[in-house]
């Protein structure tokens, strides 16, 4: 409360990280109960300036923003494994990179934090200030400028599938406002005033009581809720981890199309049929990194080794085709999913639609190519945007919606298709990450999905992690990061739309106006005070 200058710079740092620590995969939920208390000590003891631009871009914005920096350097710091991958020059652009993206995500905080201050009072209210702020602050990031939502504050209360539950009333955003609300209650504690223990206690004791009743509604909801399987469906996802610095590269097709065949066609185990029983052949993003019209020989091999009836679903680039029917010279590629059927014909396609600012496309592409930037996806200039959002349906199919990668991240952001989806479908690249915390939070980011849609998910992943995840969020099968074989299971069929699938983001609008009239309370009922006094 009573640092100032760099010291304060660097506590706020230091709060900041150790809040990270309560995301996935570490989830210790404690350090968020530590770290956001040391922010609300902080905002306490912030100068105040005159006028709105001066409260604004004052001592509290710079607070919000070094506890940020903190928080995204720590929580995020897994960006710069991709560096690795190409390695040279991009070793030394890393940390500035991974530094500047820290930055930049902190900047929301900033802005969210300096309007919870513009409303700051000195009592229980200022909690359901910041709650709203930062809130806010995290659902812009996650929206706008493409949206970057990784490590929402909501995911500290997502850490086991009961816990999970409660993003099927409100989502992540919503958790996000609980999760600051709850978190921030040991602030309250001291400094003591004129009240008692017990009375500063009541708040940690509530947020405690928060906790629990969220895990023993969680669990009832598990124990309550049937989940049948999709008939006569049985999926076959091979995770072959090619190493990404050699993935694009032609010499190494020939050995990953072979993998890719050995992991379908082989039986691990006595009991394992190999393709003998299964209906879907899953295969990751990207899984054929070069474009089909310039390998037939590949195409061919892979129909050969498909028994009748079956359908291989396989991540591929795919080249852009005018209304001639001819490539578009000069047009870049799109980054698709493939439906294959027993005689290699191409049934159905995808192509991504929300692409990785700097990973996948160039944001100012001609202006930032100019001064030597460029993305980081190998063996392209980047990857053009595809056109909409569609349900895929294939033969003896229900309609599911295919995503690919981080498509899967964002709350209340998989379209309108997903509506009339039976299930969702995932092929991911992580290889990016390997060795990192960023494979972990990939998955978990996108388990959530399910429980917040109330639909199965396929994730088929070239390094992990590869899964099948039932409505409520439990794995149902799955195959580590790093580990090459294959799985095989059914998805589930819907449950019943869970509230959020129906509504929305209403009930985080809900929380995030209650939070901000609270504090708003607050802050009017102690100005009146302090009139009075005078």
């Amino acid at each position: 409360m009573l640092s100032y200058g760099w010291r304060r710079a660097v506590l706020m740092m230091l709060a900041g990280a150790i809040g990270a620590l309560s995301m996935p995969p570490l989830f210790i939920l404690l350090a968020l109960f530590i770290a956001l208390p040391m922010l609300v000590w902080a905002l306490d003891g912030a100068e105040h300036r005159d006028g709105v631009l001066g409260k604004l871009f004052g001592p509290a914005f710079r607070i919000g923003f070094f506890f940020g920096l903190g928080y995204f350097l720590a929580a995020i710091h897994w960006i710069g494994a991709a560096f690795f991958v190409d390695g040279g020059w991009m070793l030394v652009a890393m940390p500035f990179a991974v530094l500047a993206l820290a930055a930049g995500l902190a900047i929301f905080w900033a802005f969210g934090i300096a309007f919870a201050h513009l409303f700051w009072s000195t009592g229980t209210a200022r909690i359901f200030a910041l709650a709203a702020g930062l809130s806010l602050a995290e659902f812009a990031r996650g929206t706008l400028f493409t949206g970057f939502p990784f490590d929402l504050l909501g995911y500290a209360l997502t850490a086991n599938v009961e816990m999970m539950q409660a993003a099927s009333l409100v989502g992540v955003y919503g958790l996000t406002v609980v999760a600051i609300l709850i978190a921030a209650t040991p602030a309250l504690v001291w400094p003591a005033a004129d009240r008692s223990l017990v009375t500063r206690l009541v708040p940690l004791f509530a947020a405690i009581a928060v906790i629990a009743v969220q895990i023993g509604w969680g669990y009832q909801r598990v124990q309550s809720t049937a989940v049948v399987p999709q008939d006569g469906m049985v999926m076959r996802i091979v995770q072959p981890v090619i190493p990404q610095d050699v993935k694009w590269q032609a010499f190494a097709r020939e050995e990953t199309v072979t993998r890719l065949i050995d992991l379908s066609t082989m039986r691990t185990h006595p009991e394992d049929q190999g393709l003998d029983d299964v209906t879907h052949l899953v295969w990751p993003e990207a899984a054929l990194p070069f474009f089909l019209s310039e390998e037939p020989e590949y195409l061919a091999r892979i129909a050969r080794a498909l028994p009748d009836g079956i359908i291989l679903l396989s991540g591929a680039p795919r080249e852009p085709y005018g209304t001639d029917d001819q490539i578009v010279q000069g047009a870049k590629p799109y980054n698709s999913i493939f439906a294959f059927n027993s005689e290699g014909e191409v049934i159905s396609s995808y192509d991504k639609t929300h692409l990785v600012p700097f990973g996948e496309f160039l944001p100012f592409d001609d202006q930032l190519r100019a001064v030597g930037f460029s993305q980081m996806v190998a063996g392209t200039d980047g990857w053009a945007h595809g056109d909409a959002r569609r349900l895929m349906t294939l033969p003896g199919t229900p309609p599911f919606l295919p995503l690919i990668c981080y498509e899967a991240i964002y709350s209340g952001g998989l379209g309108a298709t997903v509506e009339n989806a039976e299930f969702i479908f995932v092929v991911t690249n992580d290889a990016w990450f390997d060795g990192s915390f960023g494979i972990s939070q990939l998955f978990h980011h996108s388990r959530v999905r399910t429980v917040e849609e109330g639909l199965a998910m396929v994730r088929a992943a070239n390094s992990g992690i590869s899964a099948i995840i039932d409505p409520l969020g439990r794995i149902t099968a799955r195959m580590e990061a790093g580990k090459v074989g294959a799985i095989k299971g059914t998805p589930a069929q819907p449950i019943a739309k869970p509230l959020f699938a129906q509504v929305r983001h209403v009930p985080f609008y809900g929380l995030a106006a209650a939070c901000a009239l609270i504090g708003l309370g607050g802050f009017l009922a102690g100005r009146n005070k302090r009139r009075k006094r005078r």
